[in-house]
């Protein structure tokens, strides 16, 4: 019996190896209390009424801990659901200024011209494809990255934020690190136009303990880890550091481990030989130092 696991995973066990190995390496949604209650503020944001000063949301948190796949998911529910897309993901590109702030745009709206230098024609560019697609809401991933440029052009991103609520009924919502939040708050104006959902490192408490029972639920090993279990979860908690993709990256190369071994559990031996270095310490690793 395979009582462990969720019903429609249960006929993996009958794969074979390989087939159960990319199973197990899938991207897969987890929906935590924090992922829900993300949801329903995204939720909120398309729904409104029109506005001409439209509220923004600030998803904000440590790397590694989520923030990106909530915002795909909710972008991808909302794709299966409606006739008319209205929720556009932007990856916002690295470098100072609006070029390359309005070239994610332009690329994310699947646009031609986002490499062009001209930031008039981005711009004009721009305002068309907003006015003809109508987005509701968008979402600016990695914004931090359009942060770090001199004050006049963090300002000039700031402005065009504000611009798109009044023009064309745009709620944005930022999704990035602590620096975000921080250069928000900066000023009256933009602090009140944000809120703020957290996405905090987790804590070792029940939500982290039902974190494991559902990967757990959802790994095709024939035998139970019980990985909510206080040692085994305790060591994958300090490996992990409370980022949920850590934790989930120790989970699967231990399953992976466990299917190719025979094995078809977790365990504390089992996590320990997969020398798994925590992220705050990767770069004065042994295995760097050798490289040296």
């Amino acid at each position: 019996m395979a009582d462990h696991l969720l019903e429609h995973v249960r006929p993996y066990l009958d794969r074979d190896q390989e087939e159960r190995i990319a199973y197990i390496r899938a991207p897969r949604w987890i929906g935590h209390h924090v992922a829900q209650a993300s949801h329903r503020r995204l939720t909120e944001l398309l729904e409104r009424p029109p506005s001409l000063r439209t509220q923004g949301l600030m998803l904000v948190g440590p790397y590694a801990n989520g923030k990106t796949m909530i915002a795909e998911r909710f972008a991808v529910e909302h794709l299966r659901t409606t006739p008319a897309q209205k929720v556009w993901m932007v990856q916002t590109r690295e470098g100072a200024g609006l070029g390359h702030f309005y070239a994610s745009i332009l690329q994310a709206l699947r646009a031609p011209g986002g490499d062009m230098w001209d930031v008039g024609r981005k711009a004009e560019q721009l305002d068309h494809l907003l006015a003809s697609l109508k987005p509701k809401v968008l979402i600016l991933d990695e914004f931090h990255n359009a942060l770090r440029g001199r004050a006049r052009d963090v300002e000039a991103v700031f402005a065009f934020l504000r611009r798109i609520g009044r023009q064309y009924d745009i709620s944005p919502v930022l999704i990035g690190e602590v620096a975000v939040c921080d250069f928000i708050n900066a000023t009256s104006e933009m602090a009140s136009r944000f809120d703020l959902v957290a996405v905090p490192r987790w804590q070792y408490d029940e939500n982290y303990l039902r974190l494991l029972d559902s990967l757990e639920a959802a790994l095709p090993l024939a035998k139970t880890s019980d990985l909510s279990n206080e040692p085994l979860a305790r060591r994958i908690f300090g490996l992990s550091e409370g980022l949920i993709g850590e934790v989930v990256a120790i989970v699967t190369k231990a399953a992976i481990a466990a299917i190719r071994s025979g094995t078809e559990r977790i365990s504390k031996a089992s996590i320990d030989e997969l020398r798994h270095v925590p992220v705050s310490k990767r770069r004065n690793s042994a295995l760097r130092e050798s490289l040296l």
